[in-house]
């Protein structure tokens, strides 16, 4: 489901989550990182699109999301590596070199500035080409649950504040909160990324 599909579904689910993911996923394979991934819903997306000979670092705060996120990724996705993590993205990590990062509403829970210092702290985490993807809520005001949300003009200045080239939307989906859910890409500048 892309913009101006039509599609009245108002809740996300697996095939959502795929089709938000699915052009910002050059090829099957390689080493990705889901940043703030709780129960994983995206981490399974990414599995699905990535297959077999992935390795996927999911990393959240929530210990007890991950230990559901790794039980249904079993049951599941079972050839592909999930490296779950206790952690705090906004802390720096000790990842591999990346292929890409996904951040599903997750970075709505910063303020703005610690919006663009946080991806700007990732972008080193990926390889030349490698790409960052971020889900989010299109709004520029939030509430209580999503308290900073940004769409895709934003995202185009965070990104670039960043270090990260040719930002853009790859996706859309209806949402009951807040009106809609897209899905942006930026790599970090140099060779071209595999399979593209």
């Amino acid at each position: 489901m892309t913009a101006g599909s039509g599609c009245r579904r108002t809740a996300t689910d697996h095939r959502d989550h795929l089709e938000l993911l699915r052009s910002g996923v050059p090829g099957p394979g390689g080493i990705w990182a889901d940043l703030g991934s709780g129960t994983g819903a995206f981490t399974l997306a990414l599995a699905d699109l990535l297959g077999p000979a992935a390795t996927i670092v999911s990393v959240d705060r929530d210990g007890s999301a991950l230990r559901e996120q790794q039980r249904v990724m079993a049951d599941r996705f079972p050839a592909v590596r999930l490296d779950p993590r206790v952690a705090d993205f906004r802390e720096p990590l000790s990842l591999p070199t990346l292929d890409g990062i996904v951040m599903a509403n997750a970075l709505h829970f910063l303020p703005r500035d610690q919006q663009v210092a946080v991806v700007r702290r990732l972008v080193p985490q990926l390889r030349p080409g490698g790409r960052f993807l971020v889900v989010e809520y299109d709004a520029e005001r939030g509430n209580p649950w999503v308290p900073h949300p940004f769409g895709p003009a934003t995202w185009a200045r965070i990104a670039a504040e960043a270090g990260l080239a040719g930002p853009r939307e790859i996706g859309r989906v209806p949402s009951r909160w807040l009106g809609a859910i897209w899905s942006g890409v930026s790599e970090r500048p140099g060779l071209q990324p595999r399979g593209a």
